[in-house]
C-alpha cells in the first residue's frame, strides 16, 4: 500500500510513520517530491490494520497496490526516475543514443567505431564482450579482452560504455570495465542473476524477454530494485510473434504502457527488433515520438563481415544522417 502525506508534511509527522510502519516489520520506500511525500509499504500490510496509520498527523491518505512490481510502479515513485551512466543521465528531457557493434571483434575495430559514434553524437557505447547465440558453433565474444578494449575506447573518446553479461561470473569481470551492465532478452527471467545484479549496484539494462508480458518485464526489474539498485532502465526490443517479415515484432506501444505503469526509463532497440538495416531509421523516429527516452542501435565499420548481425547493422553515414535526423525530431518530443 501507499500512504500519501499531505502538502508540506513537516519531517517529523513523516518520520513518526515510517517508524510505525518498520517497528512492524515491514519495509518502507520512501518518495518526496516537491510538495508531496509518498510512503510505499513493502510486505504484509495486514500487521497495519488495526494501526489507525490514516489518522496520524499529516496523513492524507491510503491507497492500496494491486500490482505485484511494487517498487518499479509509478505509484510508489510518482516522479521520473533518472539514471546515471558514466557522465550522462538517462531519463525524462533527454534522448540517449547507444550505439556500436553487436560484437567486440577486435582493438581497432571497437574504436574506429567509437570515434565515428562519438563525432555524430552518441553517448554511449554498446560493444558485446559476452555473446549469448543461438547456435554453440556461432561467436561467442571476446570476454575480458573484450572489455579491455570497451574500457580504452571509453578513456579515448569519453563515452560511456555498456556490455550484456550473462552469469555471475561475467557480471564480476564486467564491473571493472565499463559504466553499465545489460541483462539481454534471454536472461530476463534469471532471477539469480537480477538479484546479483541488484546487489551490484551498477546501472542496468534490462531487456524486455522475447515473449514475456510488460507485467512479467516490470516484475524482472523488481528484483533488481528490491536488492537495493535503484538504476534500471528498461528496453523495448521486439516481441516474438506469428510475424516473420521481421527478427521480431517491435511493441512500440510497450513505451506508453511503461509510461503509464513505471516510473523507469525506457528506450527502444530498433536493430535487434528487425534485424534489417534499413528499418532502424524510420523506428528510431516512430520511437522518439512514443516518448522513449533513448534508442540503441547498432553500427559497424563493415557490416558485410560482422561477426555478429551485420544485416541490421548501420554503415557510418546511415548512422551520421540519422543523428542529424533525429534533431528535428527531439525538439518536438522536447528533448535534449
Amino acid at each position: 500500500m501507499i500512504i500519501v502525506m499531505k502538502p508540506q508534511a513537516e519531517r517529523q509527522n513523516v518520520e513518526n510513520v515510517v517508524k510505525l510502519v518498520e517497528d512492524n516489520g515491514l519495509k518502507v520506500h520512501l518518495s518526496q517530491g516537491a510538495e508531496v511525500t509518498i510512503i510505499g509499504v513493502i510486505g504484509d500490510k495486514t500487521v497495519l490494520m488495526d494501526k489507525n496509520i490514516e489518522l496520524m498527523k499529516d496523513v492524507d491518505k491510503i491507497i492500496p497496490v494491486t500490482e505485484s512490481y511494487k517498487l518499479a510502479s509509478l505509484k510508489f515513485h510518482p516522479e521520473p526516475t533518472r539514471v546515471k551512466v558514466g557522465k550522462y543521465e538517462i531519463g525524462p528531457d533527454t534522448l540517449t543514443v547507444m550505439a556500436g557493434p553487436c560484437a567486440v571483434e577486435n582493438e581497432d575495430q571497437l574504436l574506429e567505431v567509437a570515434r565515428e559514434v562519438k563525432k555524430d553524437g552518441a553517448q554511449i557505447l554498446r560493444g558485446g564482450a559476452f555473446k549469448p547465440r543461438t547456435s554453440p558453433y556461432a561467436f561467442q565474444g571476446l570476454g575480458e579482452e573484450g572489455l579491455k578494449y570497451l574500457k580504452e575506447a571509453q578513456e579515448e573518446t569519453g563515452l560511456a560504455t555498456i556490455t550484456e553479461v550473462t552469469n555471475e561470473q561475467a557480471l564480476a569481470m564486467a564491473v571493472k570495465y565499463v559504466d553499465m551492465v545489460q541483462i539481454g532478452a534471454r536472461n530476463m527471467q534469471n532471477f539469480q542473476l537480477l538479484k546479483e545484479v541488484g546487489k551490484s549496484g551498477v546501472p542496468v539494462m534490462l531487456k524486455r524477454g522475447l515473449s514475456a508480458t510488460i507485467d512479467e518485464w516490470l516484475n524482472a526489474a523488481e528484483y533488481i530494485l528490491s536488492e537495493g539498485n535503484p538504476n534500471v532502465v528498461l528496453c523495448e526490443r521486439g516481441i516474438r510473434t506469428f510475424e516473420t517479415a521481421t527478427r521480431n515484432t517491435l511493441d512500440l506501444s510497450a513505451v506508453c504502457v511503461i509510461k503509464a505503469k513505471s516510473h523507469l526509463p525506457v528506450i527502444v532497440d530498433p536493430s535487434h527488433a528487425t534485424g534489417v538495416w534499413s528499418y532502424v531509421a524510420p523506428l528510431t523516429r516512430a520511437a522518439v515520438a512514443c516518448g522513449a527516452d533513448g534508442i540503441m542501435v547498432e553500427v559497424h565499420n563493415c557490416p558485410e563481415k560482422a561477426l555478429s548481425d551485420g544485416p541490421q547493422s548501420l554503415k557510418f553515414d546511415s548512422f551520421a544522417s540519422l543523428m542529424k535526423d533525429l534533431e528535428g525530431y527531439k525538439k518536438l518530443a522536447g528533448r535534449a
